[in-house]
């Protein structure tokens, strides 16, 4: 629960963005078949920016960030 409380927060909101831009540019680099790990990628860019948690309403928590 704490996890997710984390990332519902301002900071976590953050490692979602990065994480997010992480896979997407991992993704382009290798290229070929790894262009999928980009499209995952843009799930938790987009949930940062969204600040949105996807993960939350699984816990009991609110599907929109603090």
């Amino acid at each position: 629960m704490s996890f997710v409380k984390f990332m519902s927060s301002r900071p976590g909101r953050l490692a979602r963005v990065l994480a997010g831009l992480v896979l997407v540019a991992v993704g382009f680099a290798l290229g070929g078949g790894w262009l999928t790990l980009s499209v995952i990628g843009l799930i938790p860019l987009f949930a940062g920016v969204l600040n949105v948690c996807l993960l939350a309403p699984l816990m009991g928590q609110p599907f929109n960030g603090q």
